[in-house]
């Protein structure tokens, strides 16, 4: 069965966003997930949780500074000792809201630095980040996102992650697919998935073109929600899609697709 998760990161922004998990609730979603909560303290996102019977399935590990345009600093070799501060950061914060992923992003690969010494740093604190956190119970995610919205992110396709993951020899780091990034890199939807489902414990949707609600695009939702169903997916797919005229005006699209 389908559990779909709002992003309130990207939904529900016509509201501050602490009242945005209210929102969600009322809009019949059980779980929610985020980019990041480091700009409240844990409690009052527990508390929010809490009051509104929700679920916290997913969030990231601090990315550097996301307002100047960093997308993730785990490939970065000169700051290996501010990725891991993050790792404990985020550890504080998971232990309170009650977590059990979380998700790093690899980050735009730096001016001047080989190609093949950003992966060896990511590699690295891929290893160092799985370990610390499988000691406390979470597991740890990457994700693939497409070069055309972030160009330079070093990590863009479901086999180079199936790759880094491997490098690691890590058995607490699985994938995050994101049906509308790896649209956009891959296509082949269906069977990436259904040959590496596994490995893949987190799903994030969006339609394409726009990255809007399903059904504004070219992705066949309908089809994908049924075969999900059918191979046995049940982890959450979190609603990370912008929407085209509203939020509540365009959550339609669940009753239309029979999620």
């Amino acid at each position: 069965m389908t559990k779909l998760a709002a992003n309130l990161t990207m939904l529900f922004t016509e509201l501050p966003f602490l009242d945005r998990f209210e929102a969600a609730a009322k809009a019949g979603f059980k779980g929610v997930e985020f980019l990041f909560p480091y700009a409240f303290r844990p409690e009052q996102i527990a508390d929010k949780l809490s009051t509104h019977g929700l679920q916290l399935v997913l969030h990231n590990l601090p990315a550097g500074n996301w307002e100047a345009g960093e997308r993730g600093i785990a490939c970065h070799p000169d700051r290996v000792s501010e990725f891991r501060h993050g790792v404990d950061e985020a550890l504080r914060y998971a232990k309170v809201l009650g977590v059990k992923q979380l998700n790093c992003l690899a980050g735009i690969a730096p001016a001047g630095v080989s190609a093949e010494l950003a992966q060896a740093t990511f590699v690295s604190n891929l290893t160092f980040a799985a370990d610390k956190l499988q000691a406390a119970g979470i597991r740890l995610l990457i994700e693939p996102i497409n070069s055309f919205d972030i160009p330079g992110f070093l990590l863009t396709r479901t086999r180079q992650a199936l790759d880094l993951i491997k490098a690691t020899g890590s058995g607490n780091l699985f994938v995050q697919y994101d049906i509308y990034h790896m649209q956009r890199m891959e296509g082949e939807l269906a069977n990436t998935i259904m040959a590496n489902l596994p490995m893949i414990k987190h799903m994030q949707l969006a339609d394409n073109p726009g990255r809007f609600e399903p059904g504004t695009g070219e992705i066949n939702y309908r089809f994908l929600f049924a075969f999900l169903d059918d191979i046995g997916y049940d982890g959450w797919i979190g609603c990370e899609y912008k929407p085209k005229a509203g939020t509540v005006e365009g959550l339609g699209w669940r009753a239309a697709h029979g999620v």
